[in-house]
């Protein structure tokens, strides 16, 4: 049986306990459903169970070296449990809970709090972890914010740092009690997808990329022009080659190589690792190298070129 979870993420005060004990303690998020709370970090505030609107809440504490599958179906099996909600370490990385999940549970809603008046401290100090639990979140809140200081430039420089690590996620700033605001910033391409060509720019290569890959149907048909290196080999058909760049998408140690499959006659010619700039149509079809269908590019011209500057895209 599929077992829902509710994942809370964020770092330690940041409003993940407040934010859960609300919600239990109203009927809609808690009828009665046998939950099991799992707690993986302690802070100052502490959960009131005789609020719960449902009395059917489980509270464990977890820590770190018994964040397994064998300990966590354990926990499920004694308390029998329907669901399961998670309030998580901000300083362990998401994909060992991922990891640890049983088989049958699946994530059902991701939420990331911050507190607006540490944030941009946090992010500057530790953004691996920050990017960790913005990269899935399906909604970010900035609790704790306040009228004066959250100026329009400051909500599009937080609005700018969640985007690069999820363009989909909602964002909502929260600054009391029933006085919250939906962020409205729109994020244009930055070129036009309307033109007969579309010339995909050094700067803008990790954008396009990620672009591309989220939203494939719009790239249809589209002809496109870009700077990349060849990646040739494995196991790829003569005709064939891996087309990209390196993307850092938020510190050195996440750099890795982001490409697309492309057709070309005479693939075999070119140097693998060499910088060329391509024409290309897209078409979106079955590869067996995404495994999946995906975006391949029909070269209509391949020459080399020099390096992209820089040669490791960023957003």
């Amino acid at each position: 049986m599929e077992v829902p979870v509710y994942l809370f993420t964020g770092f330690l005060e940041s409003g993940k306990t407040k934010f859960i004990q609300e919600a239990l303690e109203g009927s809609d998020f808690n009828a009665g459903e046998r939950t099991l709370l799992l707690l993986c970090e302690e802070g100052e505030e502490e959960y009131e169970p005789a609020r719960f609107f449902g009395k059917n809440v489980f509270i464990e504490p977890v820590g770190e070296e018994e964040l397994n599958p064998d300990h966590l179906e354990k926990l499920q099996r004694l308390t029998r449990a329907e669901r399961v909600i998670v309030e998580y370490n901000g300083m362990w990385l998401l994909e060992k809970l991922f990891q640890a999940m049983p088989g049958n549970w699946v994530i059902y809603q991701e939420m990331a709090l911050f507190d607006a008046t540490t944030f941009l401290t946090y992010n500057q100090n530790m953004r691996q972890l920050v990017f960790d639990k913005m990269k899935t979140a399906e909604m970010v809140v900035f609790n704790r914010c306040d009228h004066s200081v959250l100026t329009e430039e400051k909500k599009l420089e937080l609005h700018k740092i969640v985007r690069v690590a999820n363009r989909k996620s909602q964002i909502i700033y929260e600054f009391g009690p029933d006085d919250a605001e939906p962020d409205n910033f729109v994020d244009p391409l930055p070129y036009d997808l309307s033109a007969p060509e579309i010339t995909v720019t050094d700067d803008i290569y990790a954008e396009w990329y990620r672009d591309i890959n989220e939203e494939q149907d719009k790239y249809e048909g589209k002809i496109l022009k870009v700077k990349g290196r060849c990646a040739l080999g494995g196991g790829l058909p003569e005709n064939a080659f891996v087309f990209g760049r390196h993307v850092m998408t938020c510190c050195v140690e996440d750099i890795q190589f982001a490409g697309l499959l492309c057709k070309w006659n005479r693939a075999k010619k070119l140097k693998h690792g060499g910088w060329v700039e391509i024409k290309a149509r897209v078409q979106n079809e079955y590869a067996e190298v995404y495994g999946e269908v995906g975006p391949v590019l029909y070269c209509q011209e391949v020459k080399a070129s020099l390096p992209a500057d820089p040669e490791v895209a960023t957003f």
